[in-house]
């Protein structure tokens, strides 16, 4: 089995020399292929790449912008493997990360894979906070626990693995530059392709790098989910609902408190201290415990406030999905 390394990036450098360390580092492996797609960055990452030239069998590609999905099949289409790793330049392995994929789809192969993600001790105490919100059984994270408890897990292309076979025969990522990766999983499903989780193939993942962007990069999560109940109908959950009601039960919380009613706002509060006390209990520091509470919240307001507009777009007014949302379609 040949694997190739598809790593897309847009005006993260930094990141990418991060990650291609990371890939140095391994464990010894046959050295796989290694394909950074440039998206269309403004601030490129052809320098850092360069620091790799004699050290990983590693090839640049630079194109027009039009988002991570289209990158990773424009690394796939050009790709030598016949399995694909794809990860987000923003991620770091741990040194045995392709022999423990390796071993996994030896024994026990499956046209696509997941692996989770985790926050290095390096990462500031917020990344680690951010970490906590999207994986604790106390957010959204732990309703995919459940899906991949269930092995009705979601492959999430920050750390996933998918045969070149199946990439034919999916078509690779849609042209959706949100949720891409979810569409790719009911794809999947349809050609009936095999997909399992690797527990053990966790990444280091810093994913936003600050506040804003972890905003509207939930924002942006919560207004993919219904476009992506419009394209694969019957795939609609009650718990999609879940962080637009925490907003809206929040609002109506404070609303509450002026007519003397302090029930619904003492149910925020304990749920509060459940997230203190918990990411304390895990993390063993205040500060991410503290900074846990801003990044749940964080979370819920921007993916809760994303499918309430993508909801009233696509669903009260009845827009076409392209043009309620042009920017998200490459």
């Amino acid at each position: 089995m040949r694997f190739s390394i598809i790593i897309p990036v847009y005006n993260r450098p930094e990141e990418l020399e991060e990650l291609l360390q990371s890939l140095v580092l391994q464990k010894p492996f046959k050295n796989p292929e290694i394909i950074v797609v440039e998206d269309g960055s403004s601030k490129t990452s052809s320098s850092v790449v360069k620091k790799f030239d004699e050290t990983l069998n590693i090839k640049y590609c630079f194109k027009k912008n039009s988002g991570p999905g289209d990158s990773r099949n424009y690394g796939m289409e050009r790709a030598s493997g016949d399995y694909f790793i794809l990860l987000d330049s923003d991620c770091i392995l741990p040194n045995d990360y392709l022999a423990i994929v390796a071993s996994s789809l030896e024994k026990n192969f499956t046209d696509a894979f997941g692996g989770p993600d985790a926050a290095h001790e390096s990462f500031s105490s917020w990344q680690k906070a951010i970490n906590y919100s999207m994986t604790s059984f106390l957010t959204t994270g732990g309703l995919r626990n459940k899906e991949t408890a269930s092995k009705k897990f979601q492959l999430r292309s920050f750390n996933m693995g998918m045969s070149k076979k199946a990439f034919r025969l999916i078509d690779g990522f849609s042209k959706q530059r949100i949720g891409e990766d979810i569409d790719l999983n009911f794809k999947l499903l349809k050609k009936d392709c095999t997909t399992h989780l690797i527990p053990e193939a966790f990444v280091f993942h810093k994913r936003r790098a600050s506040w804003l962007s972890f905003f509207k990069q939930t924002n942006n999560f919560g207004a993919a989910r219904p476009i992506l109940n419009k394209i694969h109908p019957g795939s609609f959950k009650l718990t999609y609902w879940f962080p637009s009601l925490f907003l809206i039960g929040f609002v109506a919380s404070f609303l509450l408190l002026y007519l003397n009613i302090i029930s619904a706002a003492l149910v925020f509060l304990i749920y509060t201290l459940a997230v203190l006390l918990d990411s304390f209990s895990k993390t063993k520091s205040l500060a991410v415990a503290f900074n846990s509470i801003l990044a749940v919240y964080v979370q819920f307001f921007g993916y809760g406030s994303g499918y309430l507009r993508s909801f009233f777009r696509l669903y009260i007014r009845r827009m076409d999905i392209k043009a309620a949302f042009p920017g998200m379609f490459a």
